[in-house]
Parts: C-alpha cells; structure tokens; sequence
C-alpha cells in the first residue's frame, strides 16, 4: 500500500521482525472485493452488479440472474495475481470471463473449496469459498485513486495518478511525476476546490469530471464513517459509453475502531488466517507465530519483543510472539499454553511476566493450573518479577512439578535454550 509506514528491519532482530508482521496482520482488518462494494454500493458509488456464489449452482443462477452480455468472475482471496494463478486441482486462473452462464458454473465448480496459488500466497496456497460473479465492463481509461490515512499529513491523504490498471507502487518507480498527493483536513475534509484538483489529475473532462467528483466525495464520506485507513481504487476507470465506475476496491479499517464499526468486523473472513492468531484475538490476546521452537509468553508488548530477541542473543529461536497483556488471569495462562503448544515446531516455553498491575502469585497459580489442566510435558522456564514475587516463586518450587524458575531475562533465555540440547 502506498505510503504504508512500516519498521524497519534491523539485522536479525526477531522483535523488529515480528513487530513488521505484527503491524501488517493484526492493525488492520481488510475485506474482500465483494465485501467493499457492497459496502460501496450503499453509498451509492458506482460500482459492476455482482452477486456472489460458495457454490457451482449459485454462480451459474447468478450468472443468469445478471442477465448482461459479458461476466467476469473472480475467486475471493486476500492475494494479488489471481488472475495467473492456480488451483489445487490444475485448474488456472482466479479471474474468468465468459458469456455462458453454464460455463461459469462450470468453473465455478473448480474454484471453489480449492486452493489458489499465487504470487503472493503461502506455497500451499489459500482456500476459496466465495467467488465473484460480475458483469464485465469494457474500459476505455483507466485511472487510480486512493484515500489513505497518513502518518506524515497527520490525517487522510488523496493518492491519484492517471496511470490507472497496474500496482501503485510501479508507477511510483517508473513516473513518480504522476502521482499526486492532497492532505486533507480532517476536521475540515475534503473541499470542492481540492476534489477539482484531484479529478483535473486523473484527465477526466465534461461530463466525467462531475462524475469523477461526485465518486471522490461519496469515497471520503466511506472513508470517514467507517473509521477506515486505507480506501483504494485501482481502476478508477470510464467506460465506452463515458461512465465512471469503481471497478476494483480495497477498503481497510483500523482495528482500534472495532467498538464503534461492530457489523464491519463482524464479516470479517478469517479463513487464511493462521488459527491460533484467530483463536488468540477471540480471547484478547495478541498472538504472532514465527518459525522456531521456544514458545512464549509474556505481559506487555515491549517487553515481548524484548523477550524475543534476548532468545535470539543466546542462540535459540523464538515460536512466536504472544502478548497476555497487563491483566493476566489463570483462564488467561490456560488459553495462551494451549495456544503455544498448538504449533508442533515448540520445544520449550518461556514464560516472562512483570508484576505491575497484576500480582505474581495470582499468575504463579495460573500457571500451575494450566500446566495440570493441559498436561504439559514440554520443558517449562518461569521469569517472574514485581509484586509478591518471592510468594509466586514458592508457589511454583512447591507446585512438584518440573517448572525451571529464573531468576532473571537472561537467566530465563539461557535455561530455555539449554532445555532443547538435553
């Protein structure tokens, strides 16, 4: 996306590198096409008819229950290239186009419960269970246009480029002249003079001009009841007959808004998430998976990050990043454990919890509790400091279980790691 602030990277920093993971999975909740224009369409933007099928029957109905002259039909996915991608069973391409409603059924029939493979997908690809079934408009000028919330403008930007059809990003290398961007006042919004701006940018003229206008306007109004961070419309395109029309949408909202947008994040689609994020976000914790072996599980962002990479310093490999956050109870510490044990890849687990807010000994018994109830074998290394911490480490010496108390971070690093060559 463009203008996207994302960290940098810094050497093998296993914080730096799951806090980019971090930030691009979980601030952001994305929905796919169809979910964007229909959404669109309730503010009245101009948009294809389209219904949508999870079955071979309910696209070929569909399909005939367009009744236009040409249909496209794409898979529903959270990655690009679908249209050169390909399924599980062979069949390729994830953007068809017929005029046979009977041949969309057909391969409607291919796509769904399939895996589609691209580019931008894990190896093993990601499920389809809903696919687009769309009337197909010719395009005569395609244009971009995006609305963004800008670190930098301190609010919304406005994003267009008369390069319309392919990434942002290419044409930001290729002719970066072409694009234009107009921090707008979020107070204030988006005024005429501004949206003339933008719509004499993007070339349109006449008749398109008051179009172009009255589509950028009605997008911010979106942008702006829904609490969103990124609204993208690539193409922003007229068609023969000197129509403007959104033809392809990305809408994405900032999870801090989830309490006031409650029916958005309700449609949420979790199905490529990784499960044990979504099992984790139901139950207020935030939890990343990575590639190594030593589970953890730590109060605090900051300090998880800081947990991670002291893991890393002493030559072991962090399984994931998972923040219980300030509150932590037993049913918490129960839920986190079977979370972490969850992933095959974890040898050890390294609990590492400040006692600010919450007292130790109440996390000490929590412990205890989830080590019985998911009758942990895994090698177990507990750092805890803060309130009633020498209360919570007699608890767990007297608990006859084989927890490895730690007497600080790099204590506790050092023990996890020698637990995974014993």
């Amino acid at each position: 996306m463009l203008l996207r602030q994302v960290p940098r990277v810094l050497g093998q920093s296993a914080a730096a590198s799951c806090a980019v993971r971090s930030g691009v999975q979980r601030r952001h909740l994305n929905l796919h096409e169809y979910q964007s224009k229909e959404l669109m369409d309730t503010y009245n933007i101009p948009i294809q008819k389209f219904v949508t099928a999870t079955t071979a029957e309910q696209a070929r109905q569909g399909a005939i229950d367009l009744n236009v002259e040409e249909i496209v039909m794409k898979a529903q996915v959270f990655a690009g290239g679908r249209g050169k991608g390909t399924f599980s069973n062979g069949f390729k391409g994830g953007v068809q186009l017929s005029k046979d409603p009977e041949a969309i059924g057909d391969m409607a029939g291919k796509m769904l419960g399939q895996h589609l493979v691209t580019k931008q997908t894990p190896p093993g690809g990601v499920p389809v269970n809903t696919v687009m079934v769309a009337q197909a408009l010719d395009i005569d000028r395609e244009t971009y246009f995006a609305i963004l919330m800008d670190r930098d403008s301190n609010g919304p930007v406005m994003v267009g480029s008369p390069d319309g059809g392919v990434d942002i990003e290419e044409v930001a290398e290729s002719n970066p002249d072409s694009i234009l961007k107009v921090p707008v006042d979020i107070k204030e919004g988006i005024n005429d003079e501004q949206t003339a701006i933008m719509v004499k940018h993007l070339e349109f003229e006449g008749e398109q001009a008051v179009q172009a206008a009255d589509c950028i306007k009605k997008l911010y109004k979106l942008f702006i009841d829904m609490d969103s961070t990124q609204v993208e419309i690539n193409p922003f395109a007229v068609t023969p007959g000197g129509e403007v029309v959104c033809f392809d949408a990305k809408i994405g909202f900032d999870e801090n808004a989830s309490f006031r947008q409650k029916d958005i994040f309700a449609i949420a689609d979790t199905a490529e998430d990784d499960p044990r994020e979504v099992a984790a976000a139901k139950i207020g914790l935030n939890y990343v998976g990575m590639d190594g072996n030593i589970g953890c599980m730590v109060n605090g962002a900051g300090l998880a990050m800081g947990t991670m990479d002291i893991i890393k310093l002493y030559g072991g490999e962090p399984a994931n990043f998972l923040d219980c956050g300030g509150g932590v109870t037993p049913e918490g510490v129960s839920a986190a454990f079977e979370i972490i044990t969850s992933d095959p890849q974890v040898e050890a687990i390294l609990v590492n919890i400040f006692g600010g807010i919450v007292n130790c000994a109440t996390v000490a018994e929590g412990i205890i509790a989830a080590c019985k109830q998911t009758d942990l074998s895994l090698p177990l290394v507990v750092r805890l400091e803060g309130t009633n911490v020498d209360a919570a480490r007699e608890l767990l010496a007297n608990s006859g279980l084989p927890i490895i108390n730690a007497e600080d971070l790099d204590d506790a690093a050092q023990k996890a790691v020698a637990t995974l060559g014993a």
